[in-house]
């Protein structure tokens, strides 16, 4: 069965691939899911938890490489002054993520931003 792969495996698929580390080759057994979704969840750089893939999905918020990049820029530059649990902020989306992990946590729209106040962070990078 052939299906449509999501924005945000596009992205982290062009992440990993950039780290430039070997993977391990899955067994005939696995499906193409579930070896993506592992490589995903536990690749390197910078990834997403299930709940922010999720919430990225239903969402309908466009993850780009070039937005990859620019939220494992602020994970670095947070990483660099010490903070643990970030809030990346542009415009018209949020993201919060655990910087020691370079886990996206979650991430919002603009129109969920309105009513929300943002806990648990100790630090804000405006992207």
């Amino acid at each position: 069965m052939v299906r449509e792969i999501t924005q945000i495996e596009r992205a982290q698929a062009v992440l990993t691939s950039r780290a430039g580390q070997s993977q391990t080759m899955p067994n005939a057994e696995q499906s193409f899911d579930a070896v993506l979704r592992q490589r995903l969840e536990h690749g390197p750089g910078l990834t997403f938890s299930k709940h922010a893939m999720e919430r990225v999905e239903e969402r309908g918020i466009e993850v780009t490489p070039h937005l990859i990049e620019r939220l494992s820029d602020s994970v670095a530059r947070a990483e660099a002054k010490g903070a643990t649990n970030i809030l990346a902020l542009e415009r018209s989306m949020a993201f919060i993520i655990n910087v020691p992990n370079g886990r996206v946590i979650t991430t919002m729209s603009q129109d969920e931003m309105k009513d929300n106040i943002f806990t648990n962070i100790d630090g804000a990078v405006i992207l």
